[in-house]
């Protein structure tokens, strides 16, 4: 409800002024008989009539500057005045130029905020800001992509449970210094953050205690202001760091360890020939040889080291492409062909109709797939079949929930992004002695050899499955094995089907496409 104006104290003593007199000198005027009772009377009345006029007039005309005012104060555009008096036109513009200049400054302001708010969100660390009580009250773009859009209005615990960032911000919040943490998530791939926790405090105004009373007043006191007690925590993506130092001591553990049995071979041989065998011939012949296959085996193991390299320093940034998993078999297989062929191997590849693309980097999957069957050539029997089977699989039986959905993404780019937990399996057999259960869980170790003289005689780095295991964990995707003593092994992977191909393929019946042959029996 708007007030209604009330006359002012100088008005009404001013009209007091002006009857008091009249009043006076009608009653003298009857008291000597000068003027009839009734005509005095009627004067009176007629002045106090003009009064009235007089204060209503004021009113009508205060109650028409109040209403336009009221009026402005709830419009968000400036309005022109309706109904105003003439002698007031002139107050009422230049309320009207105050309300546009207050337009123009919120304006202003919102604007600031605005771009204020577009400069951290534009941030590439996560930022939180949390209140006194650990409530995270404001996350930019950063951080709602690492911890999901609901991390606001909710206890920072509910988001990151990591007790030594969590203590942290408690001991920030009581007044402690600014605190630096760094710390690891583990999930879905393993990030290493640098955590800084920094106290902020701000001016908010005390709660009035009429509103909590449920009273509102019309023109309620300015209340004093408050310090507020904040903290900021701003996370650093340390990964990239963190694993080339791991990267740079396992690369010199890894390579002087598997480096030193060819050298020292080399050496001896070098020495052999500069003295006994000097002027031998045939001896020369037979180390020279041994000397070139010790000097490929390093060759190898330094390009299987920083490929693996390479691999862990983008592990953490996932692909975005599309590769057709069907055709990049096609090429491994043609490329593998003749060398199958020298054992008497032949390679099968057996794949449905109506496939969906997968979401990958196509030359790092031509690099997994090109291991698996390149092992299984390797190790299965002679004369026998190593077969190659794709399919499309539920991830919920491997354990995957769907790929990451970006933040402010539309319902419909989730649907293409995430495409479900529908995969597609690639499986590679073989039929050769087959793996013992006890080593199937060190398989993907760096160097690691069920057989480690076999391995090497066959020019194996030991380096294979774990190029395949950080690959996958980049696509996140899933290795699965399967063995049996005397039997033979199967190696597959799965990868996450790119898109809504995936659900309409799950949908359509996959027709058993029969077989592609390659190689020679």
């Amino acid at each position: 409800m708007r007030p209604k104006a009330s006359p002012p104290t100088p008005l009404l003593t001013a009209i007091l002024l002006m009857l008091a007199p009249l009043l006076v000198v009608l009653a003298w005027a009857v008291h000597v008989g000068a003027l009839h009772g009734g005509l005095a009377l009627a004067a009176a009345a007629l002045a106090l009539t003009g009064a009235v006029l007089v204060l209503r007039s004021h009113r009508r005309d205060a109650d028409a500057v109040t209403d336009y005012a009221a009026r402005l104060a709830e419009a968000d555009e400036p309005l022109a005045p309706a109904g105003t008096p003439p002698a007031l036109k002139a107050l009422t513009a230049t309320v009207g130029r105050l309300h546009r200049v207050g337009l123009r400054r919120a304006e202003r302001v919102r604007m600031q905020l605005e771009a204020n708010e577009a400069v951290i969100d534009a941030l590439p660390a996560p930022l939180l800001l949390m209140d006194a009580e650990r409530q995270v009250v404001r996350a930019n773009q950063s951080a709602r992509e690492l911890f999901g859009d609901k991390v606001v209005d909710r206890d920072l615990a509910s988001s990151l449970r990591t007790p030594a960032v969590l203590e942290a911000v408690d001991s920030v919040l009581r007044g402690g210094a600014s605190r630096i943490i760094e710390f690891t998530l583990p999930v879905p791939v393993e990030r290493s953050f640098e955590a800084q926790v920094k106290p902020f405090q701000r001016l908010v105004p005390e709660p009035d205690p009429s509103l909590l009373d449920g009273e509102i007043k019309e023109d309620p006191a300015p209340r004093p202001h408050t310090v507020a007690r904040m903290a900021i925590l701003t996370l650093h993506d340390v990964t990239a760091a963190r694993r080339s130092e791991q990267m740079r001591a396992d690369f010199i553990a890894n390579a002087s360890h598997e480096l030193r049995t060819p050298l020292s071979s080399l050496l001896g041989f070098i020495e052999t020939l500069r003295g006994p065998a000097r002027d031998d011939p045939e001896a020369q012949d037979r180390f020279l040889s041994i000397m070139h296959d010790q000097a490929s085996r390093m060759t190898r193991l330094v390009n299987d080291l920083l490929s693996l390299s390479r691999i862990e320093l983008d592990e953490h940034m996932p692909p975005s492409g599309r590769v057709d998993v069907v055709e990049e078999l096609e090429n491994v297989i043609a490329a593998l062909e003749l060398k199958a062929a020298q054992r008497r191997i032949r390679l099968r590849l057996e794949a449905p109709e109506a496939l969906p693309y997968v979401v990958g980097d196509e030359d790092q999957l031509t690099q997994v797939f090109q291991n698996l069957v390149s092992n299984a050539i390797k190790y299965t029997r002679e004369a026998t079949d190593v077969i190659v089977t794709v399919a499309l699989a539920d991830g919920a039986a491997v354990g995957f929930a769907g790929l990451p959905t970006p933040a402010g993404a539309t319902a419909k780019d989730k649907r293409a992004v995430r495409g479900g937990t529908s995969m597609v399996s690639v499986s590679v057999r073989d039929h050769g002695d087959g793996i013992a259960r006890t080593h199937l869980p060190r398989l993907t170790e760096r160097f690691y050899r069920v057989d480690a003289a076999r391995s090497r005689a066959m020019g194996g780095t030991g380096l294979g499955l774990a190029i395949v295991k950080h690959i996958l964990n980049r696509h996140r995707g899933r290795l699965t094995i399967e063995s049996e003593v005397g039997v033979g092994s199967a190696f597959t992977v799965y990868l996450p089907a790119a898109g809504e191909a995936a659900s309409s393929s799950l949908q359509t019946p996959l027709s058993p496409q029969g077989e592609r042959g390659f190689g020679v029996v």
